[in-house]
């Protein structure tokens, strides 16, 4: 039987994104229904299988239609069949629920108390022993629980929180936001690093006022190293001279040994040569780090488990 078009179709194709959304608003809903009617051919049948009630089942095959401005059955009877246009919607249609049902299955397993993924953000100079450390000793009682890391500078981290690709970040300075839930969990301390043929070298502490006329290599603007790094110097009395900006303290310290300037990081996860790393008296040179989420977004139970953990190793989230 060949299908005709409708006189009236009550939605028509555009390529405008506020049609296609209203377009989908109305038609996803019936999705589930015509394929159930489509697979057994029958429209009783298909109501008892998905257990509605056949009128119920007849009206959204009625309305769909109608929407779409084309006929996607041939009745005959108590039975009907598709139409060209119906088998060309039915192959969209099994690949979209089958789209849906996949993400449905991701987000049970990534619910899973067991089995479950946390994702979990961190900074760089904490990626190379403090992240490894606390994820071995989590996975003592969470053998299989999962994650998905993120390394990546603080306010970064924040946002991915906010857009909902990350559930728990460890970061510095602790975020202060109304949006945001941040706990502190430890401090570290900051050193003065400076090349090991510096004037300074053979000092072991320093005051940082002893450094305005150096010049520094520092994170770039936006990293949370860098705030406290100007913070530091503005309460020493001057404002750093900065000859090079990079996005990892690792690539800062390498600046230094090369000379090409002094820098305010955390300490190393392995001596570096070419450097000498002074004790910072004053102004007292440390950054607090904390865990931050999102506020009012309940927790899937990994994540509740991981935070959990992570609130425990208050004051000694960090390797001695």
């Amino acid at each position: 039987m060949m299908h005709q078009q409708r006189s009236q179709a009550r939605l028509s194709p555009s390529s405008d994104t506020e049609d296609m959304a209203a377009m989908s608003t109305v038609l996803a809903p019936r999705l589930a229904y015509f394929a159930g009617v489509a697979r057994t051919e029958h429209v009783t049948r298909a109501a008892l299988e998905m257990n509605v009630p056949q009128s119920t089942l007849s009206r959204a095959m009625a309305r769909l239609e109608q929407d779409l401005g084309v006929d996607l059955f041939a009745r005959h009877g108590r039975t009907v069949s598709l139409t060209p246009a119906g088998h060309t919607f039915l192959a969209s249609v099994e690949r979209a629920l089958a789209e849906v049902e996949r993400a449905a299955e991701e987000v049970r397993a990534d619910a899973d108390p067991a089995t479950g993924k946390v994702a979990f953000g961190f900074l760089h100079t904490m990626g190379a022993e403090t992240v490894p450390g606390l994820l071995h000793a989590f996975r003592a009682d969470h053998p299989r629980i999962r994650f998905s890391l993120v390394q990546n500078y603080g306010e970064a981290m924040l946002e991915g929180l906010r857009a909902g690709e990350l559930d728990l970040c460890l970061t510095s300075p602790v975020p202060d936001a109304p949006d945001l839930v941040a706990r502190r969990l430890d401090e570290q301390k900051l050193r003065l690093v400076v090349p090991a043929d510096h004037r300074l070298a053979t000092r072991r502490r320093i005051r940082l006022a002893e450094a305005s006329d150096e010049t520094f290599v520092t994170l770039e603007p936006g990293y949370g190293l860098r705030r406290i790094t100007d913070a530091l110097c503005r309460e020493a009395g001057f404002k750093p001279r900065i000859a090079f900006e990079g996005e990892e303290a690792e690539t800062l310290r390498g600046l230094v040994a090369a000379g090409l300037g002094v820098a305010l990081l955390p300490p190393p996860t392995v001596p570096r040569p070419g450097v000498v790393e002074l004790t910072v008296t004053a102004p007292r040179a440390a950054r607090e780090i904390g865990v931050a989420w999102l506020a009012d977004r309940p927790d899937t139970p990994p994540v509740a488990a991981f935070k959990k953990f992570l609130l425990s190793r208050r004051g000694s989230l960090l390797p001695t």
